[in-house]
């Protein structure tokens, strides 16, 4: 399977995703951060996902500039929209799809925390994706972070995958703008 990740800056339109999409006709799918797109561009979105068959793994933000978590499937079709915790709530459980033989995870940014609890299943999980924001701001939180993602791809013997915009560097790393499995 060929996965590309994206790293985009955010924008009011659908630009780096459209570029990359069609610049990139033999990927399997794509991972965008959370909040990249807005409800209005799903349409696209989906249309772009069906006329060159690649699924597509994101967050958008609703009408109420709400994060939701949303994958696409090969055909256009959505196959999980759901909402993001809320800062002054507890975590919601991660969430997994099946999509064409192959099973995926989704933890929403922070809801890496609970990911142990959230993902015990007796059916595998290949990948999990888990799209942030805004990315790390310290090593300690890098270190938090990718700690529990350890624990979670060996306890599902899966891969991980993860992404945020790349409105700026952690110590001059500096930002690609995308990456491809």
């Amino acid at each position: 399977m060929k996965i590309l990740i994206g790293q985009p800056k955010m924008e009011q339109h659908l630009e780096q995703f459209i570029q990359d999409i069609e610049a990139n006709p033999d990927v399997d799918l794509i991972l965008y951060p959370e909040g990249y797109c807005q409800v209005t561009h799903l349409d696209k979105v989906k249309k772009l996902a069906k006329t060159f068959q690649t699924a597509v793994v994101m967050g958008y933000r609703n009408e109420q500039n709400v994060d939701r978590a949303l994958i696409i499937n090969k055909q256009g079709e959505t196959l999980l929209e759901r909402a993001k915790t809320p800062e002054t709530m507890p975590l919601f459980m991660p969430s997994t799809v099946d999509d064409d033989g192959h099973r995926y995870g989704y933890v929403f940014c922070r809801e890496i925390f609970m990911g142990l609890e959230g993902l015990k299943s007796e059916e595998s999980i290949q990948i999990i994706f888990n799209p942030i924001g805004v990315g790390m701001f310290s090593e300690e939180q890098y270190a938090d972070w990718s700690g529990e993602a350890k624990k979670i791809a060996m306890q599902q013997h899966s891969i991980i995958l993860g992404t945020s915009h790349a409105d700026g560097s952690y110590r001059n790393c500096g930002h690609p703008d995308r990456v491809l499995l």
